[in-house]
């Protein structure tokens, strides 16, 4: 079958979105149109790409492996032609996904500078905490800690060092106590994160004499939002667990107490990273060059 990059484009959209109609929205047709290339496309191929039931969308086997071998080259080929075409200002929709305790880009003032510094850029942001493939979901680059970037991208350093914090507000700690060591989290009660229903509720992690060990502490509540975590904590809920950046202005007006804090060594922080490639957009140049000029003015 002879290639075809509009039935490839149609698929990968339908891919990334799981899902007809979004991808009909993202491309600016109708869902008929994006039903009928699908069709088109697998009829060529012979073989089916996707599972369709009247509720969900999924890709079959050979589907997920066509996936993963077209996604860079199309990113490529997008990143060309967006290159090729490009005159004046950088312009077009840059979309960016990133960890929800990534403070450093999340706070406001790196992004409310950017969009005043490129006003054609449109910024699409998407909170995610789940390890995914930045390529093959649609990103131009993503946001985490470096320790789990994979080595075939580029990353640009957003933050510096990072630690973890163990907080309670002072309401908790005049009724139970604060806990000593670490292991004594597991008398108390405890506000825990996990990614997704399916994932069991994180470890948290310290160190003693160098030596790194984990606490597997029961959380009487546990949830996959950070911002709920810190309310519940600020109201006297429990104790909870997170990048001390996200807990920085509350300990700072002393509205939650850092603990344990000698059992918690530094780590390698958060990242701007994107994929290596020869003919990278206007749009992701300006990121990438805003985050560098945001850092070296210390803002």
């Amino acid at each position: 079958m002879q290639a075809d990059l509009n039935l490839l484009s149609v698929f990968m959209a339908v891919a990334e979105t799981r899902s007809f109609q979004k991808a009909a929205q993202r491309l600016g047709v109708t869902r008929s149109a994006v039903s009928q290339s699908l069709r088109k496309l697998e009829d060529g191929l012979g073989v089916a790409l996707l599972h369709r039931s009247t509720r969900s969308v999924s890709l079959t086997e050979a589907g997920a492996r066509l996936c993963g071998q077209i996604a860079a080259p199309l990113a490529a080929i997008g990143g060309a032609l967006e290159e090729a075409g490009e005159e004046g200002a950088p312009r077009g929709l840059l979309r960016v996904a990133v960890t929800s305790i990534a403070e450093s880009f999340l706070s406001g003032a790196l992004i409310s500078t950017f969009i005043e510094a490129y006003p054609q850029i449109t910024l699409d942001v998407t909170v995610i905490d789940e390890e995914i493939d930045i390529v093959a979901a649609g990103f131009d680059a993503g946001v985490r800690l470096g320790e789990v970037i994979n080595q075939d991208m580029i990353a640009l350093p957003l933050s510096g060092p990072q630690r973890e914090a163990t907080v309670a507000a002072p309401a908790y700690l005049q009724r139970f106590g604060s806990p000593v060591h670490p292991r004594d989290l597991v008398g108390h009660r405890c506000i825990g994160w996990r990614v997704t229903p399916a994932h069991a509720p994180y470890r948290w992690e310290f160190a003693e004499q160098g030596r790194p060990f984990s606490v597997d502490v029961q959380p009487a509540v546990t949830t996959n939002d950070l911002s709920l975590m810190i309310r519940l904590a600020l109201a006297g809920g429990g104790i909870t667990f997170a990048a001390r950046d996200c807990f920085a202005r509350y300990l700072e007006r002393g509205e939650l107490v850092s603990l344990l804090d000698d059992y918690l060594p530094s780590f390698a922080g958060f990242y701007l990273y994107f994929p290596n490639r020869h003919n990278q957009p206007a749009k992701l140049r300006a990121l990438v060059e805003h985050v560098r000029t945001f850092r070296a003015q210390g803002a």
